[in-house]
C-alpha cells in the first residue's frame, strides 16, 4: 500500500519506535533482522502508542561496518513492507543517508518521513529526493561518518555550534525546495559524554530556531557510560532523560522502548497543563 500523504500533528508530541533490520545495532533489543521479528516489534509499538515507525537498514554506532547499498535495501524493504502490511496508516520514517535507498522506498510504498544522519553532508542528492516528492526531511548533526565521528568532537561551544550550524542547514535545504523540516541535534554522534549533555542543557536553544526538534537519546552510551552499566539496563536512565528532553522543547522522541516513551509523554503532557 502507498501512502499518500503524512500529516505530522507538532501540536503533540510524538514517539518514534525504532526498527533496526540489522544485526549489528549497538542495543541487542532492536535487532529485527526477518519478518517475523519486524512484525513483532511493530505490533507492539503500534499497540503502545507509537505515533512513528522509524526503519533502518544501515547501523550507525560509532565503528559501524559499511553496508552496500543493496543489502540496505533489502533491510529497508523488508521492514517497510512488514509495516505497511500491519499498520497501513502508521507514519513511516526511512532511517538512511542514501538517496538510492530513501528513493526506492518513495516509489514502492509512497510518502516516507526521510531520517537522514548527515543532513545531506554525505549523500547531497537525498535532499534532492525529499524536495523531488515533498516528504518531511530530518536532518542531524554529525561530523564525518559512523566509521570516523569519534574522533571529530572538537568543538569551542558545542551548543552555539550546533545551532549556527542548523541556522545555516535548515536555509540552505528551503533553498534547495524542502518544505518540511526537523533537525536532531546527533547526540553521541560526534559527541563526547560532556558535550551529550551540555548540548542536552542547550536543547532549547535549538527548539528556538522554530523546526521541530528529535530527540535521539535512547539507550545510549551517554547514559550507560556515566551510569556504568549496559544498554539493556539503561532504560531507567532513558525515561529520565526523555523528560528532560521534553522540557527543552523536543517535538519528537527517538525511542527503543515504546511504552515507556509514551507515558514519558503523556505524564509531560497532563504535568504542563496543570
Amino acid at each position: 500500500m502507498k501512502q499518500q500523504e503524512i500529516d505530522l500533528d507538532f501540536s503533540r508530541r510524538q514517539v518514534m519506535t525504532i526498527v533496526n533490520v540489522t544485526p549489528d545495532s549497538f542495543f541487542a533489543g532492536s535487532r529485527t533482522p526477518d519478518w517475523q521479528d519486524v512484525e513483532r516489534r511493530v505490533r507492539t509499538a503500534v499497540a503502545a502508542g507509537a505515533s512513528i515507525i522509524d526503519v533502518g537498514g544501515y547501523s550507525s554506532r560509532p565503528g559501524a561496518d559499511e553496508v552496500p547499498p543493496e543489502e540496505e535495501w533489502r533491510r529497508v524493504d523488508l521492514g517497510i513492507g512488514a509495516v505497511r502490511t500491519l499498520s497501513p496508516e502508521i507514519p513511516v520514517s526511512v532511517d538512511t543517508f542514501r538517496s538510492s535507498v530513501a528513493a526506492k522506498a518513495i516509489r514502492k510504498y509512497g510518502k516516507v518521513i526521510v531520517n537522514d544522519i548527515s543532513a545531506g553532508e554525505l549523500d547531497p542528492q537525498l535532499v534532492d529526493v525529499a524536495a523531488e516528492y515533498d516528504v518531511p526531511y530530518v536532518a542531524m548533526h554529525m561530523k564525518g561518518d559512523p566509521r570516523t565521528m569519534q574522533s571529530l568532537a572538537d568543538y569551542r561551544d558545542i551548543v552555539a555550534e550546533v545551532v549556527d550550524y542548523f541556522r545555516v542547514r535548515t536555509a540552505q535545504l528551503r533553498e534547495r525546495g524542502v518544505r518540511r523540516i526537523v533537525v536532531d541535534p546527533g547526540f553521541g554522534f560526534a559527541k563526547t559524554l560532556d558535550q551529550n549533555y551540555e548540548l542536552l542543557r542547550g536543547l532549547h536553544r535549538l527548539a528556538e530556531l522554530g523546526y521541530p526538534v528529535l530527540a535521539g537519546v535512547s539507550r545510549k552510551s551517554m547514559i550507560y557510560k556515566l551510569l556504568d552499566t549496559t544498554p539493556a539496563e539503561a532504560l531507567n536512565g532513558t525515561t529520565a532523560l526523555h523528560w528532560e528532553c521534553l522540557r527543552q522543547g523536543a517535538a519528537i522522541l527517538r525511542v527503543h522502548d515504546t511504552r515507556e516513551a509514551v507515558e514519558v509523554v503523556r505524564l509531560f503532557d497532563r504535568f504542563t497543563q496543570v
